[in-house]
């Protein structure tokens, strides 16, 4: 029975000790746990969720806005519908003068916006000028790349030395012309001295 007992006592002795580990361990998971903050990964999911859905009616209600702006807008410059089946010749003479003076007015409009876009385009390409001027920063063309071993310039002057423009033109006798020009010269000036001596 001793036997037994102390059996039972080192087998009560071995489970303290396993639950004491355990209690480490659980404390250690804890402590992991605690370490990684607060978001855990399923939590981190549920708020991406959450938050795509968010944006998604954010930007179902932005659509919404823009789109009621746009008929107000619409309904603003253009007016509202008008019955026009039930209208009189005079009402519908009335009719279309509104919408030509709306017509006219809105062109206006459209024509002095675009001019004042033009002007901003041009006042901003000029600043932006400007501005590069201040910086010293330039537009560099690209430039080609040479090899620096081969030498083109000899090329092109090989071949120019080879088409010289002295050899290819025709050898014009120009004593000859001189030589005869002079004859008839001579002949003509001692004509006019003969004649002369005669008189």
């Amino acid at each position: 029975m001793a036997d037994d007992e102390a059996k039972k006592a080192k087998q009560a002795e071995i489970e303290r000790k396993r639950a004491e580990v355990r209690k480490r361990m659980e404390e250690a998971s804890k402590a992991k746990k605690a370490k990684k903050g607060f978001m855990t990964p399923e939590r981190k999911k549920k708020l991406r969720l959450l938050l795509r859905k968010k944006a998604a009616e954010e930007l179902k209600k932005e659509q919404e806005r823009k789109a009621a702006e746009r008929r107000r807008i619409i309904e603003e410059r253009c007016g509202s519908p008008r019955n026009l089946s039930d209208a009189s010749e005079g009402e519908l003479q009335e009719i279309c003068e509104e919408y030509y003076e709306r017509m006219y007015i809105c062109e206006g409009q459209k024509w002095d916006l675009e001019y004042e876009v033009r002007k901003k385009d041009w006042e901003i390409n000029d600043l932006n000028a400007q501005v590069n001027d201040l910086r010293g920063k330039f537009v560099k063309p690209a430039l080609k790349k040479v090899s620096k071993y081969e030498n083109k310039f000899a090329k092109l002057q090989k071949k120019a030395a080879e088409f010289n423009f002295r050899n290819q033109l025709k050898v014009v006798k120009k004593k000859e012309f001189t030589l005869e020009e002079e004859e008839k010269e001579k002949k003509i000036k001692d004509a006019a001295v003969l004649n002369k001596a005669k008189k």
